[in-house]
């Protein structure tokens, strides 16, 4: 028997995954799934399988072999382009990656804290300024996120909307083909654009150190494209919806404004309760056996991240927001090879600015009910497109 990816999700708990996958984690957690192109392939739902999944080498991540699980995500029948190393199997993904991690050390992204902070506090005070009711997508979860990648990238803040427009048209799942394909040149354009800058005028940034390496410009464009889609939209995401997260659940709130302390152990659990990306893909590379099942080579497996963070086999209670909850094993930045680049990034601006905003607005609160705030199910990445909230003078 076999079923379609489950999509729906609760409207008066947004912050919940689809409906369905906890069923089907408890009965199947390997199970048939029909893919919208007529594929027949895999969905696993636990969290030891999507572990075992993502870091066996047997299951490719190469688009050209994948069939995507929802209507709207682009196929494609070509192998990754030079520079798009999410979307290459080693060894070529290892090179690339080996280039990029020195530039995502621990030790850069918390010297950024200070930086971060900054931009923080001029946000908090424009906020402040304007008066309740706000949009925070548009007042602070995205431009923030949007400022850093564009300084790490060595992007003129002047470009950001140039750009951002045509990055959310990539993830959306209803664009038509035309747009997408606009969109995507017009990314590559800027990106081409802003490498033959750093070539003439190196500075210090992300792009222009990546200059003084082998990669040709197609490689540096294309790299700038993976980073620069990744940092606009995914920590914009768990910004919004940890925020709307924290509102609806009083007593974390409390304990989070209670003890800013806490923030590294919060983040953990806002990045596993919410589980932003709704899945990844793999596909089998040989014929092999997983959880007393035969996977054909060719088949492909879909993964769904929020299934295996809410996993009871390896969470206590998981379905319960625990601020204090022990940090680690969550797998919301993937696992294996192709675990998140930026993740140290992401926790540092997280860690900062929601205990900031918490700290600046004590009366802060939605200024709509939970099941009217518009939530993302038309983008390939979860959030909500706006968070009204208000606070008290």
């Amino acid at each position: 028997m076999s079923m379609t990816l489950p999509t729906t999700r609760p409207a008066t708990r947004p912050w919940d995954p689809p409906e369905g996958l906890a069923e089907l984690r408890e009965q199947r957690p390997l199970s048939r799934l029909t893919y919208p192109d007529g594929h027949v392939g895999w969905l696993v739902t636990s969290h030891a399988l999507v572990r075992e999944v993502l870091a066996d080498p047997r299951f490719s991540v190469r688009p050209e072999l994948a069939h995507p699980p929802v209507p709207g995500v682009p196929g494609s029948d070509q192998p990754a382009p030079p520079g798009i190393f999410n979307g290459m199997d080693a060894p070529g993904h290892t090179r690339y990656r080996r280039i990029l991690t020195g530039q995502f050390t621990v030790r850069r992204m918390r010297l950024l804290t200070e930086h971060i902070e900054g931009i923080t506090a001029d946000h908090l005070d424009a906020m402040g300024k304007h008066g309740g009711p706000v949009d925070l997508v548009a007042a602070l979860a995205q431009p923030i996120p949007a400022q850093v990648v564009c300084e790490l990238l060595g992007a003129p803040m002047a470009d950001r909307a140039r750009v951002q427009a045509h990055v959310l048209d990539l993830f959306r799942l209803d664009s038509p083909p035309e747009q997408m394909a606009t969109a995507y040149a017009a990314v590559h354009a800027y990106l081409g654009e802003l490498v033959a800058a750093k070539r003439a005028e190196p500075a210090d940034d992300l792009l222009s150190g990546l200059t003084t390496s082998d990669l040709s410009d197609e490689e540096l464009v294309n790299i700038g494209f993976v980073l620069l889609g990744a940092g606009l939209d995914t920590t914009t995401n768990m910004l919004s919806l940890g925020t709307l997260a924290l509102l609806s659940h009083p007593d974390q709130l409390a304990a989070l404004r209670a003890d800013p302390g806490i923030a590294d152990h919060a983040v953990e659990e806002l990045l596993r309760y919410l589980s932003i990306i709704p899945f990844t893909v793999r596909t089998a590379l040989e014929d092999l056996e997983l959880h007393g099942e035969r996977i054909q080579a060719g088949e492909s497996v879909t993964v769904s991240i929020p299934a295996a963070n809410r996993d009871p086999a390896h969470f206590a209670d998981p379905d319960t927001l625990d601020l204090l909850r022990p940090t680690g094993g969550h797998v919301a930045f993937g696992h294996g090879i192709h675990q998140c680049l930026g993740q140290q990034l992401a926790r540092v601006e997280l860690q900062v600015v929601l205990p900031a905003l918490l700290a600046r607005f004590p009366a802060l609160r939605l200024a709509v009910p939970v099941e009217d705030i518009p939530t993302r199910t038309d983008m390939l990445i979860y959030g909500v497109h706006t968070l009204p909230v208000t606070w008290e003078v």
